[in-house]
């Protein structure tokens, strides 16, 4: 189960809740992944220099939220006023592989990234996935100059890389504030439309609908139903559309849509496809808008999706384990072994984790897998932790193998308990000690230092 957000947040900060907007009190099955993709971050030059030194206050907010639900930001990538954020259970982390990000300015003929796309992409359980946030260009008289960035972001994704092109990928979701418009029609039938919720009346023109219709490579794209009212433009903490001197026509501007290359191929090669020949399969539950949030001139838009695949991988490279019951009293030991085909490095390295934890760098401390190893065979091999790295107040905790070559987590541990250092903790630790004991909750992001 995935779930899509996009948001142009007109430079605002975080709202102080976003249970409706990630689902969170649904009750249906929990999520596996979300995908959040923000336009109009805050890119005033002292927030974006900070923001590249630190984490910026969207990405802290989103994890703050994720992480003691379980999920582990997998990605990030950023381009201006474009977030693009990728969280996942951690579950799936030893199958999610081959993490690429890249962005494509074409503001300013290309030199100012005010618009344009921001990409992650990976392998999940051996099928390649890519998301694309973009920022098109604005007004109702630029609709081709929308489509030809489109299509320039398209072609510049991993140009010159190793990396398949964005539509050679299993699965292409493309979102964001694309900025099309409602051709013809005037304001007060647009807005009388609306208001009697006859939606259907407008969708036809619908500038991304009309351009579907002429545009071959549009085609292949799926979207859901615009079944909500237009999302911009709203006077700011309101439901009620542009009260300002310009007046601007209400429009479908953020919008979802997804692409499946094999449904593609076997459409256009045989006309009809059989759903069992699929190996992936995306079905949308909702598409819908959220009105109750007013920070911005835009209502953010969800996508949640079911992904059905066949897993061309069904093992982790590492498996790994603490040896015994650890106790922060004594030195512990992690065994692990890998699939025999797994591209190891002297770099790798296992960490110890809160269940918690936000991201691969947010370690409570690691082992390098090849300086801190004691034993080896053919079947597994051991590293040593020394007990001064263990946390003495104990807690729950996992093991992660961070694969360098990969530049991923490539295995993890089930939860388990750490015993806490009785003889510390009963004499009282000091103000200084426990400061760094509790350093994991405490800072945002390790890439601070």
């Amino acid at each position: 189960r995935l779930h899509l957000v996009t948001w142009n947040v007109g430079t605002a900060s975080p709202p102080p809740d976003v249970t409706s907007l990630l689902q969170l009190d649904s009750l249906g099955p929990t999520m596996d992944m979300y995908v959040i993709g923000l336009q109009e971050v805050n890119s005033r030059i002292t927030n974006f220099l900070s923001d590249l030194a630190f984490d910026d206050p969207w990405s802290i907010f989103f994890m703050t939220v994720l992480s003691p639900l379980g999920y582990i930001k997998l990605s990030s990538v950023r381009m201006q006023g474009l977030l693009l954020l990728v969280f996942v259970k951690h579950v799936h982390l030893p199958f999610i592989r081959d993490i690429h990000t890249h962005y494509t300015r074409t503001g300013l003929y290309g030199y100012w990234g005010n618009k344009g796309g921001v990409t992650i992409r990976m392998s999940l359980y051996g099928h390649t996935m890519c998301f694309m946030n973009c920022h098109l260009p604005a007004h109702m008289e630029n609709t081709e100059q929308r489509l030809d960035d489109f299509e320039k972001i398209l072609e510049m994704q991993f140009e010159g890389e190793n990396i398949p092109s964005t539509l050679d990928h299993d699965v292409l979701f493309w979102f964001g504030d694309l900025n099309f418009r409602i051709a013809d029609y005037g304001i007060h039938f647009v807005r009388e439309s609306i208001n009697n919720k006859r939606y259907n009346l407008l969708w036809e023109k619908d500038q991304l609908n009309m351009a579907k219709k002429k545009e071959a490579f549009l085609q292949e794209f799926t979207e859901g139903p615009l079944q909500f009212k237009p999302t911009y433009k709203f006077d700011l903490y309101s439901d009620v559309y542009d009260t300002s001197e310009k007046k601007r026509k209400p429009a479908w501007t953020d919008r979802i849509l997804w692409r499946v290359k094999n449904l593609c191929q076997h459409t256009s090669r045989e006309g009809e496809f059989s759903e069992e020949e699929q190996p992936i399969s995306v079905t949308l539950d909702n598409y819908i808008s959220h009105m109750s949030y007013g920070i911005s001139d835009h209502k953010p838009v969800t996508g949640t999706f079911g992904l059905e695949l066949k897993p061309l991988l069904s093992d982790p490279l590492v498996t790994l384990n603490p040896e015994g019951e650890w106790s922060a009293e004594r030195d512990v030991l992690i065994n692990y072994s890998a699939v025999p085909e797994f591209p190891s490095s002297a770099w790798d390295w296992i960490g110890l984790f809160k269940v918690t934890f936000r991201h691969a760098n947010d370690y409570v401390t690691y082992a390098w897998v090849e300086d801190d190893e004691i034993s080896s065979n053919k079947d597994s091999k051991q590293v040593y932790m020394s007990t001064a790295e263990i946390p003495d107040m104990g807690g729950e905790f996992l093991l992660c193998y961070y694969s360098n070559n990969l530049q991923s987590i490539v295995g993890i541990s089930q939860p388990f308990q750490i015993h806490p250092n009785r003889t510390r903790t009963e004499k009282g630790l000091t103000q200084e000690e426990n400061r760094w004991i509790q350093k994991p909750d405490n800072l945002q992001s390790h890439d601070e230092f």
